[in-house]
């Protein structure tokens, strides 16, 4: 099996990181399930933020090539709930022509912990993270894709690791893309009652499924010198006593 990773325009440029933890988390798993791990060098963005705010015509280009891109794979990974709830929700509503073809690219676009859970069928992907932390279940990875349990499940495999639940969790941390700059003071107020949920906590990580998510959040958190650091999720998978993150 050929897996490709789709870093994302957010990753690539703010938290390149993540998408090292998850070419060695991957590659790790990739000796004992039979695959493949390849970056290809033509990806771009998938089209969200132009969606987002009005332009489908401008969003098209970005989708062709998206499906030009990693049409070859037998899977495309990415560490984002957000990426690829566009991809899977909204590239076929937008393709026309193109409609089979993004379609079936689509239909094997998966976000990184449905891949480890429903396609390789693992939850324990050996990793080791000593430190107690809190999930924050962004949006996308909630409402859309609909993760549910996948990011919990695999969080309570990893040896070490003390997970907390966080208060009212499912409430929204005021991100959402264009919304944190149109909004701003709305967003900063929803941002703090996620900090003080994380606070009640006792946890020194915030971990969810979005970097954009984390990077909003993080922002409130080093601004009070809270001592909270967050950490994606893929970087706490990849995580092992030989190499901690």
């Amino acid at each position: 099996m050929r897996v490709a990773l789709f870093i994302t325009c957010f990753n690539d440029t703010l938290f390149p990181r993540t998408g090292q933890a998850v070419v060695r988390l991957l590659e790790r798993l990739g000796r004992s399930f039979d695959f493949t791990v390849e970056f290809p060098l033509g990806q771009t963005c998938c089209g969200q933020m132009h969606f987002n705010t009005g332009y489908r015509r401008e969003c098209l280009p970005l989708v062709r090539r998206f499906a030009e891109v990693f049409e070859p794979y037998d899977a495309v990974v990415a560490p984002s709930a957000s990426c690829v709830g566009m991809v899977r929700d909204f590239h076929g509503e937008v393709s026309g022509a193109l409609r089979e073809r993004a379609s079936g690219v689509a239909d094997r676009t998966y976000e990184l912990t449905e891949f480890l859970v429903d396609v390789l069928g693992v939850t324990d992907v050996g990793a080791y993270f000593p430190h107690r932390v809190t999930y924050h279940p962004t949006c996308h990875s909630l409402r859309v894709l609909r993760l549910g349990d996948r990011p919990l499940r695999l969080l309570r495999a990893v040896r070490g690791l003390e997970l907390v639940d966080l208060p009212d969790a499912e409430e929204c941390c005021g991100f959402g893309g264009t919304f944190a700059l149109k909004n701003a003071e709305v967003s900063v107020a929803m941002a703090g009652d996620k900090v003080a949920n994380v606070h009640r906590t006792g946890a020194g990580v915030l971990c969810a499924a979005d970097n954009s998510c984390l990077a909003h959040i993080g922002g409130v958190l080093s601004r009070l010198n809270s001592g909270v650091r967050t950490v994606h999720l893929a970087e706490i998978l990849a995580s092992t006593e030989e190499e901690p993150a």
